[in-house]
């Protein structure tokens, strides 16, 4: 799935983010605080997910919702969970300027396979996006 300019400014914008995964751990759903949208994926950024990596290493499948207000979308994806490499270490050298006072663990990198509309709205409420 392409990640259009209006999706990312939402996932980038967005005032609210929380993430579903589901394995080992059982269900569990997470705020995020930290992400970045690279070419066609999300990076979300792992300080304190013990839960949500040992499930994304289980199950991949995973959805992330981004809203302010009433109005946001949810991405459905599939997730790696990084902890060395190439795209661990950018990682660690684009979050460290932005929260030093936190040690990264791992990376996750989702690839969206579907974007819905959760605006609260009868026209637009689970509409596909892309």
């Amino acid at each position: 799935m392409r990640i259009s300019d209006d999706i990312r400014a939402v996932i980038e914008n967005a005032s609210a983010k929380a993430l579903a995964t589901h394995g080992p751990a059982g269900l569990n759903v997470v705020p995020v605080s930290t992400v970045r949208v690279v070419q066609n994926t999300v990076w979300l950024f792992n300080f304190f997910m013990d839960k949500t990596a040992q499930n994304v290493v289980a199950d991949p499948t995973v959805s992330l919702a981004c809203w302010d207000g009433f109005s946001g979308i949810q991405l459905r994806a599939t997730a790696r969970y990084i902890t060395e490499g190439a795209v661990f270490r950018e990682a660690v050298e684009w979050v460290q300027p932005r929260h030093p006072d936190r040690a990264m663990r791992g990376v996750l990198v989702l690839t969206p396979t579907a974007c819905y509309d959760i605006t609260a709205d009868q026209e637009r409420a689970g509409r596909l996006l892309s």
